[in-house]
């Protein structure tokens, strides 16, 4: 129904003032209501759907896709071998003396210090030929007693002309024998005290013995030296790593084109071990050499680093994997290896352009370090790189960037945003009616 004129109100008015009579009232307020509703009445709108209503469905906005900018810099390359760790020092207690052992000293497992006692073998035969050495020095040193005498008495007598030059070179030579004979006593009771310390088995060097490998009552020492114990000195640690030749040479080429600068003392470089289970060891070590030799069997070059172990963690013999610094790249780009699409055909990333046009592009990596790839080659600083939708990606040229979050810490973010009020909570009350 279409809108009253103005004029309709008014002019009701006024002939409702003009008419008489209780019925002529009613009926023209009954005419007057019905007009005024009908004048209120508001036309519904011409188009719901608002101005490209009746149009072809609309193109779907381009896919969101999160990226980040690379930034060159100067980063070093690192380097993962497979490496044993091994005892910085070994020695192997051995008996030195023949007899029966009669005691163990040592607790078969624990850390000994050098010179501590470790076996006890039977010294009984020992001492017996120490004693016999002894006398045998006292009676040598009684006969050079008496020689020294004669030949003092022979001197003035032969000066004097009273001996012969034949009694007196006797007496002489007589006294010289005897001191001879006595040097040789002294040596004999030396060795014979060196064979009674060996009846006292010590430990060479510091470190942890392994188990007893003779019991009480052995007989040890009869025609060979008996092994008895291992001794390995086990702080530091010694951990040998093998390096494939090829890589080497790779490593010096790049180094000799320019593309890599050696690491600032590479020969004592900072070396981080990963254990068996996976996790990282605490404490860091430094490389101590580089072998010389190529093992011709396997074509691979060893290297030693040394590793402090003052908690004895590591033990020998145990299978780790070193991360080392063997050189620098001067303009290279760290990017998270999900960024990188490796392939026989190369690597390759997703860049998003300025204006949103997606591309791929081959890149050189220079090895890995932690969970970055070292990108030497096909990127450029302020580019962006495509780090997820990858699967999204497929038939699209243009896509809308935005900033790239690591999960962890979008994770910590939205666990340190503060929880939002409830709608119901944060309404007033309403004021009691008076």
């Amino acid at each position: 129904m279409p809108p009253c004129p103005s004029a309709v109100r008014p002019r009701a008015a006024a002939l409702a003032g003009a008419l008489s009579g209780t019925l002529a009232a009613a009926l023209l307020t009954v005419l007057l209501t019905v007009l005024l509703a009908a004048c209120s009445d508001k036309p519904a709108p011409a188009a719901a759907a608002g101005p490209g209503a009746g149009a072809g469905p609309s193109a779907p906005p381009p896919l969101e896709v999160g990226v980040l900018t690379v930034r060159p810099g100067t980063v070093g390359v690192m380097t993962e071998l497979p490496g044993r760790t091994e005892a910085s020092r070994v020695a192997q207690v051995r008996a030195r003396a023949a007899g029966i052992v009669q005691q163990r000293l040592f607790r078969e497992g624990s850390d000994v210090r050098a010179g501590q006692p470790l076996f006890k073998i039977d010294d009984a035969p020992y001492r017996a030929a120490l004693a016999s050495a002894q006398a045998a020095l006292a009676r040598a040193d009684a006969n050079a007693l008496q020689a020294r005498a004669n030949a003092e008495r022979a001197k003035p007598l032969y000066e004097g002309q009273a001996m012969s030059q034949q009694d007196y070179v006797a007496a002489t030579a007589t006294r010289q024998q005897t001191e001879a004979d006595v040097a040789a006593a002294k040596a004999a009771v030396q060795t014979a005290q060196i064979n009674l310390g060996y009846a006292s088995v010590t430990a060479p060097i510091g470190g942890r013995i392994g188990r007893a490998l003779v019991t009480e009552g052995a007989l040890v020492g009869q025609g060979e030296a008996t092994p008895l114990a291992v001794v390995q000195q086990i702080d530091p640690m010694y951990v040998s790593f093998t390096q494939p030749v090829a890589e080497v040479l790779r490593l010096r080429a790049a180094i000799a084109a320019g593309q890599l600068q050696r690491a600032s003392g590479a020969q004592s470089a900072t070396v981080r071990l990963l254990l068996d289970d996976g996790s990282r060891y605490a404490l860091p070590g430094r490389l101590l050499f580089s072998d010389l030799t190529v093992d011709p069997t396997s074509g691979q070059i060893t290297l030693r680093a040394e590793v402090p172990n003052p908690q004895g963690l590591l033990l020998p013999g145990m299978y780790v994997r070193g991360r080392l610094e063997l050189a620098q790249a001067g303009d290279a780009i760290l990017l998270p290896q999900q960024a990188v699409q490796r392939g026989s055909d190369g690597d390759r990333v997703w860049v998003v352009a300025a204006d949103g046009k997606l591309s791929t592009r081959t890149v050189k990596l220079g090895g890995a370090r932690g969970g970055d790839w070292v990108v030497l080659e096909g990127l450029k600083a302020g580019e962006q790189v495509v780090m997820d939708g990858f699967q999204k990606l497929s038939g699209r040229s243009v896509v809308k960037p935005v900033p790239w979050q690591p999960p962890g810490a979008t994770a910590s973010a939205s666990a340190s945003a503060p929880a939002p009020a409830a709608a119901s909570a944060a309404a007033p009350a309403p004021a009691a009616s008076r």
